[in-house]
């Protein structure tokens, strides 16, 4: 198995936060060879002994600035099989309080990335097929109050998901993604190290807690495996259970 992963080259853009980083963590230990993409390569220090990774700088809101990411690990790595976009916001608002340059950065966030990676990376899995994984939220399928600008981008990133999920799974690229509840990551720490929000927020959760980066980062990395070469145009909903049963 290991042998098989390592020819594998996977993607992980946006591998400094907390899904990001969990999620390349269990790559390496699949054996994987990973081409992480960053904002800022020389503060990713914990990664630049491994052999196995591979540092790149990139914008993930700029389609140019992504182009150029794909084209300069493919030159240098080969083909790429796998591509994970763990990049995004939050906003808590209702939408009359809301601001359009608010709106206007989740959207370029949340959705103007996954477009520009899907559109990049498409175009260099057309020959050799791959595997693609993009982050939505349980906010896009249940309606939770005072979330309107993160539920309409994040419903987008489905609407990309299961269209181009469609349009290349002729050519072997499969397209999932999964749709988070609150998870600890440094993204949420206002909501999570303010008592009375966690309190609500777990209650919020059937399964009665909120999640942790590798609960997410684990469906990801399944998602992405050569394994499920028969899996796509899914939503899996990795919420402790938010989106679709009624808490008790």
């Amino acid at each position: 198995m290991a042998e098989n992963n390592a020819s594998k080259v996977m993607v992980v853009i946006g591998a400094t936060g907390g899904i990001g980083s969990a999620l390349t963590q269990s790559l390496i230990e699949s054996g994987h060879t990973l081409a992480l993409g960053v904002r800022d390569a020389a503060a990713c220090s914990q990664w630049h002994d491994n052999a196995a990774v591979h540092l790149f700088e990139v914008d993930a809101t700029s389609w140019e600035s992504v182009d150029t990411f794909f084209d300069t690990v493919t030159a240098e790595l080969g083909p790429i099989y796998g591509v994970a976009l763990c990049v995004g916001s939050i906003l808590i608002k209702a939408a009359h309080l809301t601001r359009e340059a608010e709106f206007q950065s989740v959207i370029n966030m949340n959705l103007n990335s996954a477009f520009a990676v899907v559109r990049s990376a498409t175009k260099r899995m057309l020959k050799t097929g791959g595997s693609i994984v993009l982050a939505s939220s349980c906010a896009a399928r249940q309606g939770i109050p005072n979330h309107e600008g993160i539920a309409a981008a994040k419903a987008g990133v489905i609407g990309l998901t299961l269209s181009a999920a469609a349009t290349y799974a002729p050519q072997g690229i499969r397209v999932n993604c999964v749709a988070p509840g609150l998870t600890k990551t440094k993204m949420a720490e206002p909501i999570v190290k303010n008592e009375a929000s966690l309190k609500a927020s777990t209650a919020m959760h059937p399964l009665g807690r909120i999640g942790e980066p590798e609960d997410v980062a684990s469906a990801m990395a399944w998602l992405i495996a050569p394994q499920q070469s028969w899996v796509t145009g899914q939503v899996i909903g990795v919420d402790g259970g938010i989106a679709n049963l009624v808490k008790r």
